[in-house]
C-alpha cells in the first residue's frame, strides 16, 4: 500500500507539525512514539524534503509508521521491504529512503532480503525496531526474544538464545552499524543523522520498550546495564544519562573491536563500524548501464531482412 499525504515541494521551511498525519495507533506507552518522533525531529533539523523522502516499511507494529509520516510511504508485505526500498534507490537515486522494520520483519521473514540488503549496500537508511517479541500478534517469541522469557508460543520461557542484530550485520559485511534506544531522544537524532550522512546502507538498531506485552525489558530507569561507545568520528552520547552511564572510546573502523562489543552481555550505544569505502550496488548498476553500448548485431538472422 503507496501513501501520499500532502508532500508539494515548498521553499518555505517545514516544522515538526507539517510533517504530522493521522494520530499514531499504538499501545499507550509505546517505543514506536519515540521513534518516529526522533526521525520527525531530524527532518526538521536537517529539512529534508517530505517530497524527496520515501519511509516503507513491512508488516508489524512498526509497519505502521510511513502512515504518521507528511512524506511518500509504502507499506510493503511481510520482509520484504528492502526490495521495494531497492526499486527505489536504482531508479530514483535523488530520494531520501527510510526503511522501518521490526525484529520478526527483519531478522525473521525478511532476514535473506537484510543479508542481501547489506551486502548490496545501496544507500538508504535502515532502522529496526527491536521491542524482542512479536507484539501485533499478541507476544510470541521473535528472533531476538531473550532466552528464557515465557511468550504466547513458549509459556515455559524460551529455549534458544537470541539472535544478535549488530552481530549479524558486521558478520554480513554492513558498512554501518549502531545502536540507540527509544528513551533516548537525543542520541536517537544523532544516530539518525550518521546514519542519513553514510553513503550506503546505514543499520540503525533501536532498543524499543513494548510496556503492554513486555513491560520488564529495557529498564530504562536505571543505566546499570548499558553504557556509551564515542569517537569523534561517532557519534556523542547521550547528554541526559551521559554523567550516570560508563562512556568507553571506541574507533568505529576497528571491526574486530566491534565484533567484541556486539558480542558481551553489557549493551552498548552508539556507533559500533562505519566503512566509507565500500562500494554500493545501487550506484555501480546504473554506472554499468549509463556506459553500456550495443553490439554491432552478428550471426545468421542478420540475413533477414525486415
Amino acid at each position: 500500500m503507496a501513501t501520499q499525504i500532502d508532500v508539494m515541494p515548498s521553499n518555505d521551511p517545514f516544522t515538526m507539525k507539517d510533517l504530522n498525519t493521522e494520530h499514531p495507533r499504538w499501545c499507550v506507552g509505546c517505543g514506536d512514539f519515540g521513534i518516529i518522533m526522533g526521525l520527525k525531529r531530524f527532518m526538521v533539523e536537517k529539512q529534508i524534503q517530505p517530497h524527496m523522502t520515501v519511509n516503507v516499511s513491512g508488516i508489524g507494529c512498526s509497519g505502521r509508521a510511513p502512515f504518521y509520516f507528511n512524506t511518500y510511504g509504502i507499506h510493503a508485505i511481510h520482509g520484504r521491504a528492502i526490495t521495494v526500498a531497492l526499486g527505489l534507490a536504482l531508479t530514483r537515486p535523488d530520494l531520501n529512503i527510510f526503511i522501518h522494520s521490526g525484529d520478526g520483519d527483519a531478522m525473521s521473514i525478511g532476514g535473506n532480503h537484510l543479508l542481501h540488503g547489506i551486502n548490496k549496500n545501496f544507500n538508504c537508511v535502515f532502522i529496526m525496531y527491536d521491542n524482542e517479541l512479536y507484539s501485533l500478534t499478541k507476544g510470541q517469541t521473535s528472533p531476538t526474544t531473550r532466552k528464557g522469557h515465557p511468550t504466547q508460543t513458549q509459556p515455559l520461557g524460551t529455549m534458544l538464545d537470541p539472535l544478535n542484530p549488530i552481530s549479524f550485520v558486521l558478520g554480513a559485511g554492513a558498512s554501518f552499524a549502531a545502536r540507540t534506544a527509544d528513551w533516548m531522544p537525543d542520541h536517537l537524532t544523532s544516530t539518525l543523522k550518521a546514519a542519513f550522512d553514510h553513503k550506503g546502507f546505514s543499520f540503525v538498531h533501536v532498543s524499543q520498550r513494548c510496556p503492554h506485552f513486555d513491560p520488564e525489558n529495557f529498564d530504562h530507569k536505571t543505566t546499570n546495564w548499558f553504557s556509551f561507545i564515542i569517537h569523534e568520528k561517532g557519534i556523542p552520547a547521550d547528554k541526559r544519562v551521559a554523567e550516570k552511564v560508563e562512556v568507553i572510546t571506541h574507533d568505529p573502523s576497528n571491526k574486530e573491536e566491534a565484533f567484541k562489543l556486539a558480542n558481551r552481555k553489557h549493551a552498548y550505544f552508539g556507533l559500533f563500524y562505519h566503512d566509507p569505502q565500500k562500494p554500493c550496488y545501487d550506484e555501480l548498476l546504473r554506472r554499468q548501464v549509463k556506459e553500456a553500448k550495443p553490439k554491432p548485431r552478428s550471426g545468421i538472422l542478420d540475413s533477414f531482412k525486415i
